[in-house]
């Protein structure tokens, strides 16, 4: 292993929430600050010692000014450290690992914190031309998650039509879908049994009406039917395959891992996680 290879030396994630499900209370800095800290806790290193902090948000619309260096400064780091907001679409929150170790490699920086943070629960509906005034005619409003996440900009198709399309194209058939769902909603659930996820997963404090509720476990795995998945209907086209739960989730949660490269793992006598070999 190279001396100058990026290595990650700790991660931390919330638990998944479903939409306007157990943590649609918090926001998306709020999320992140949690995975942020936990990532810097975990890893033994002084806050003041982070460069910068990258994450990835799809949705920061109502977010307020600088959603990344909200989430680092509610996790405790100090002003002087670097705060970044990616939106990749979907690859967020990996495009801002990428620039975490593309920054260090460079010799830019020493030590990143890099992850993503979402709250789809929390996407505001967007009013049109509110600001110029409605002289005339209908007005609309907008759903900030379908018109800058989920939706194409150029033909307004959603993203799981494209999703149908490609399984069309592959002869991908509806029962595979399903059979591949239902193994991964089994799995997920083995884990979540085994308690294969509690060393990853920082608990979350959300305050409801009725007090403090800690959220430390995955929300949707536990609330599917399996036996209603070969039931639901085709969420894309008619006699399409693709469903509500044999594609992704809408959901809300939060990761951060946090990155050095090796010489400087060695020299804190850190033991990596985790060495990032390549990227596309």
């Amino acid at each position: 292993m190279s001396r100058n290879s990026i290595v990650i030396v700790s991660a931390a994630r919330t638990a998944m929430g479903g939409f306007q499900g157990v943590l649609a209370a918090a926001s998306a800095p709020e999320l992140g600050s949690a995975t942020i800290a936990a990532a810097i806790e975990r890893a033994g290193v002084p806050a003041e010692d982070v460069d910068e902090v990258i994450m990835g948000c799809v949705l920061p619309g109502g977010l307020k000014q600088g959603p990344a260096r909200q989430a680092m400064r509610q996790a405790g780091l100090p002003d002087h450290v670097g705060a970044t907001t990616i939106n990749k679409l979907c690859g967020s929150g990996m495009k801002a690992a990428m620039f975490a170790h593309d920054l260090i490699r460079a010799g830019s920086i020493d030590i990143a914190i890099a992850g993503g943070m979402e709250s789809m629960s929390n996407a505001p509906y967007v009013l049109d031309r509110a600001r110029a005034g409605y002289r005339m005619g209908h007005g609309g409003v907008y759903d900030h998650m379908f018109l800058d996440g989920l939706e194409d900009a150029e033909t307004g198709r959603l993203m799981g039509s494209f999703a149908q399309e490609v399984a069309d194209e592959k002869g991908i058939t509806r029962e595979a879908m399903d059979t591949f769902a239902l193994e991964s909603l089994a799995r997920a659930q083995r884990a979540i049994d085994e308690g294969a996820f509690e060393q990853e997963i920082v608990p979350f404090t959300v305050k409801t009406r009725k007090g403090e509720m800690l959220v430390d476990t995955d929300e949707q795995p536990g609330n599917a039917r399996p036996e209603k998945i070969p039931q639901l209907r085709p969420a894309f086209a008619k006699d399409g395959t693709v469903t509500a739960a044999n594609s992704s989730s809408i959901s809300d949660g939060a990761s951060a891992l946090l990155l050095m490269s090796e010489a400087e793992a060695d020299k804190r006598g850190l033991e990596p996680l985790a060495r990032v070999v390549g990227q596309a």
